[in-house]
């Protein structure tokens, strides 16, 4: 078994080195179901909500549990009404451990990743813990 510590954690690791590029989003108007059914066929956990190609918010997986189903709300409801927003992000260039920080201290498990004010990518807890444990 290998031990978990904060030098695992190595601070020459950035944020881009282990973030996901591919990004799947949508319009304020796609429905809960259309969501569910791409994150289903895409094998993910967020989707980013974008109004004018400005990404304005996420829905997760967790969204669905806390708003979907604990509310009884229609699979037509649009991602507008169950959406995280605003969309919490972290640069690029910034160390894993900022991006572990920021969703510790956010309560999230997803950050959208910046470059020069782009979202170019995004960073999930899973990445994180994947990267302890090489």
């Amino acid at each position: 078994m290998k031990i978990v510590s904060p030098e695992n954690f190595n601070s020459s690791i950035l944020v881009q080195d282990i973030m996901t590029r591919a990004l799947i989003t949508v319009n304020f108007a796609t429905t809960a179901l259309q969501v569910a059914k791409m994150m289903e066929q895409g094998g993910i956990g967020a989707i980013l909500v974008k109004d004018n190609d400005n990404p304005v918010g996420i829905v997760t997986d967790r969204d669905f549990a806390t708003k979907i189903a604990a509310n009884n709300l229609p699979l037509n409801t649009a991602v507008e009404n169950i959406m995280s927003s605003p969309l919490i992000t972290i640069n690029h260039n910034e160390p894993i451990s900022a991006a572990a920080e920021r969703m510790t201290s956010k309560k999230i498990r997803k950050l959208a990743v910046t470059e020069n004010g782009k979202v170019v990518g995004i960073i999930t807890s899973t990445d994180l813990v994947t990267q302890l444990t090489k």
